[in-house]
């Protein structure tokens, strides 16, 4: 089957929306580096087109009917939004689902450090990354300190134009013989991933006493770090303890190409899916079944933890959103499950012609092409998979073809070279149906991601689809 690019079929009406569509995608992607900050811009935008907290109408023993739209955040980690329907929640629900969190460097509990007159903080590589891709490049520091008063200072470093930018050093190639010679894998050591934060010694009180002078003297640029974050902030070097600081690349997203037909930036694994699903839910009408939109956190490294998609997080807000639509009781609980529909948002391994031998491809996803779906999967033999059924596929291509969204069929690379897990076999738990479903990625888990425009707009218009007609 020929796979058609979408860029050929669109009228200027729709490239106006695809343009727009994906101005607010980069501004997004700006915004939210990372979980607490996607979070805060989601919220932001949703509260703005009506959306109401649900832990309020809980606390004000509120009550809610067909097309009241309605939000829960867990730990600013991981959120959920509802729009009612008319229709029975027992009946099952639409539910996209995606997750916000994306490969990064975490600043470990006791960082800061000085060795050879250089300040640095040790860092600890989060979810599957290539650790040499991240040397040598300008990198933000962006995160929270929460001191033992329970005051929270927001930190975000290497943004602004005017802002200091951080880095972890490589080898010089002049002296770089013995590690020219080491595996991909072991060029870059995980513990050498430490990224630099300074140079310059504090001054030393010359009234102090020569003992002073010397202690002062022994890690005068660590003391010179540990000045600027007091006065700037402040914390002490002891609030590392209780800080979550992640370690990302520094700058905006850009589009990308002579034609401009692409997006370049950081974390768009997952947080392409994550926007798309936002915005489609932003602007459906009302539905007959109600419809779900679930961000959630940890996906890169198994979605486990309280913020993750294994938590009951998700299943406890259904059943607080049917209590407050006067449905709850625990068997209707599960009948809404078992009988909902979901598409698992995820990226899928965008065709790399320069990468040709590690793809099928007549079974892969290709930039320009649109939506991408991904019947199952896990790894090899299918390992760790949710496989969804053909009626389920069937359902979604009559969505799709009526709506006339462009969309194709793909699978994560060659049959033994890989492959890759989703939230998807965690709702499948539930008996309910559930397929992979995405964009296109080129880059994918490198501190520069990149994505096609076409897609991004195809994708969106598939979620729009998807919510408003899906009734499996």
């Amino acid at each position: 089957m020929e796979k058609k690019n979408a860029w050929e079929n669109y009228s200027a009406k729709q490239l106006k929306e695809l343009e727009k569509l994906n101005r607010e995608y980069r501004e997004f992607l700006d915004n939210g580096k990372t979980e607490r900050e996607c979070i805060d811009t989601i919220v932001n935008t949703i509260e703005a087109e009506g959306y109401r907290e649900m832990e309020g109408l809980i606390r004000s023993g509120g009550k809610l009917s067909a097309g009241d739209k309605v939000y829960s955040v867990w730990m600013n980690k991981s959120i959920v939004m509802f729009q009612v329907g008319s229709k029975p929640m027992a009946d099952g629900i639409n539910i996209l689902g995606a997750h916000i969190d994306s490969p990064r460097l975490d600043v470990k509990q006791n960082p800061l450090y000085e060795d050879g007159g250089i300040a640095y903080l040790d860092t600890h590589y989060y979810g599957g990354v290539k650790k040499y891709q991240w040397v040598t490049i300008p990198l933000a520091l962006h995160g929270v300190i929460v001191k033992k008063n329970g005051t929270s200072v927001e930190v975000n470093i290497g943004e602004n134009e005017d802002d200091p930018v951080f880095f972890v050093s490589d080898l010089l190639i002049h002296l770089a013989g013995e590690q020219m010679e080491k595996k991909a894998s072991k060029v870059i050591e995980g513990e050498a991933l430490d990224l630099i934060v300074g140079n310059r010694p504090i001054v030393i009180d010359k009234k102090k006493s020569k003992t002073e002078e010397k202690n002062d003297a022994k890690e005068s640029v660590k003391a010179g770090i540990l000045d600027i974050l007091k006065k700037s902030y402040g914390v002490e070097e002891e609030d590392f303890i209780s800080a979550e600081l992640e370690i990302v690349p520094a700058g905006k997203a850009r589009e990308a190409g002579l034609d401009r037909s692409m997006i370049l930036a950081y974390g768009q694994d997952d947080r392409v899916c994550a926007f798309t699903s936002m915005r489609a839910m932003l602007d459906i009408k009302e539905t007959e079944r109600t419809v779900c939109c679930i961000l959630v956190d940890k996906e890169e490294i198994g979605s486990v933890g309280a913020t993750g998609m294994q938590s009951r997080f998700f299943e406890n807000a259904v059943a607080e959103l049917m209590n407050l639509t006067g449905e709850y009781n625990e068997l209707d609980l599960r009948r809404c499950l078992s009988h909902s529909c979901m598409l698992s948002s995820d990226v899928n391994a965008g065709f790399d012609p320069s990468y040709a031998s590690c793809f099928e491809k007549k079974n892969a996803s290709y930039l320009g092409a649109g939506m991408v779906f991904c019947k199952f999967t896990g790894a090899r033999g299918k390992s760790g998979s949710n496989d969804a059924n053909a009626e389920y596929l069937a359902h979604l291509r009559r969505l799709l073809d009526d709506r006339k969204v462009a969309y194709q069929t793909a699978e994560l690379g060659k049959v033994d070279m890989g492959g890759g897990g989703t939230i998807a076999y965690i709702l499948a738990n539930y008996g309910m149906n559930v397929i992979d479903s995405g964009v296109a990625v080129l880059n994918m888990h490198a501190p520069w991601e990149a994505t096609s425009k076409a897609d991004v707009y195809e994708t969106y218009r598939g979620y729009m689809a998807f919510a408003e007609g899906a009734s499996l």
